[in-house]
């Protein structure tokens, strides 16, 4: 397998470690037939055997009969959602993906390489976020083999590469983010999903190409903070939620007052000078922006009284 292992040094790649050695074998098809046609030869040097064993001498008798066995050594069967990776004395010859039953090179070593899509979750993880608030966060990856060679040859356990990859990726996105964005102008991990999940299925695709995996999707699972601080939070959100209502209640009271007064003025319904205009609006806005229900009171007098 030397010639599947070279000096690459990518562009604008840290090179880490002894001469920045890595695998860099790509995936190929392997030289196979249809296994009915070797158990055609197989049927062949049965019968072959038979017929030498009555009247030769039993060495000649041998001969098809390792030739047989052989060929039935050869034989492989692949099932559907699984691939076959063979290995001729220590260097690679391919995979066989397609399903059914094949004839490959003799004493070819085989390894049976699933590449149905598979998901797993990442454990709960407590990370600081970009404002340094404590938060627990995990996610779900779903992925796939895309290169049987270097999920085999590349990484020791591609199974738990992708699964150590994918926390890593998980705790540096998460640390890029604020828990919460109150403004609304930027990401944040509560109110961009969408966008964190984008950013988190790229940065495990990248670290997962080595072992030849492709990222499927990556979602957030659970996300909340820590218990020590999850109760002082809670208040803060409470109290972003109060002030936000308050200014929605001002806002929308200012609007009725503006033209309660228009409409007044425009029907000639009563005149009011400034002092009244303003107890007017005091009392709108009290009535309005009460939690209460207010009591009125009942003028017997006059305006002015």
């Amino acid at each position: 397998m030397s010639q599947d292992v070279q000096q690459d040094r990518q562009p604008g790649a840290a090179v880490v470690g002894h001469l920045g050695t890595r695998v860099v074998i790509q995936e190929r098809p392997a030289w196979a037939i249809s296994g009915w046609i070797g158990v055609l030869v197989i049927a062949g040097c049965i019968a072959a055997t038979i017929v030498l064993a009555g009247g030769s001498p039993a060495w000649v008798a041998v001969i098809p009969a390792v030739a047989g066995a052989l060929v039935l050594s050869s034989l492989i069967m692949v099932q559907p959602g699984h691939t076959k990776v063979l290995r001729f004395f220590g260097s690679y010859a391919g995979t066989v993906r397609r399903t059914g039953l094949w004839w490959i090179v003799p004493f070819a070593d085989r390894r049976s390489l699933s590449i149905r899509v598979r998901n797993f979750e990442t454990n709960h993880l407590k990370v600081n976020d970009a404002d340094g608030n404590p938060v627990e966060i995990a996610a779900i990856v779903v992925w796939q083999v895309a290169d049987t060679s270097r999920a085999v040859y590349a990484v020791d356990d591609y199974v738990n590469f992708v699964e150590v990859q994918a926390e890593s990726a998980l705790r540096h996105v998460a640390t890029t983010h604020p828990y919460d964005d109150p403004g609304g102008e930027g990401t944040s991990l509560r109110g961009s999903v969408d966008v964190v999940a984008a950013e988190l299925a790229q940065e495990v695709a990248q670290r997962v190409a080595t072992a030849g995996v492709e990222i499927v999707e990556v979602r957030i699972s659970h996300l909340a903070y820590s218990p020590e601080i999850a109760q002082a939070m809670l208040r803060r959100q409470q109290a972003n939620a109060v002030v936000a209502a308050r200014s929605r209640i001002v806002e929308g009271s200012v609007g009725m007052v503006e033209m309660a007064l228009a409409r007044l003025e425009q029907h000639g319904i009563v005149e009011l000078d400034e002092e009244r205009k303003a107890a007017m609006v005091s009392n709108l806005l009290v009535v309005l922006c009460a939690d209460q229900p207010a009591s009125p009171v009942v003028n017997a007098g006059t305006l002015y009284s």
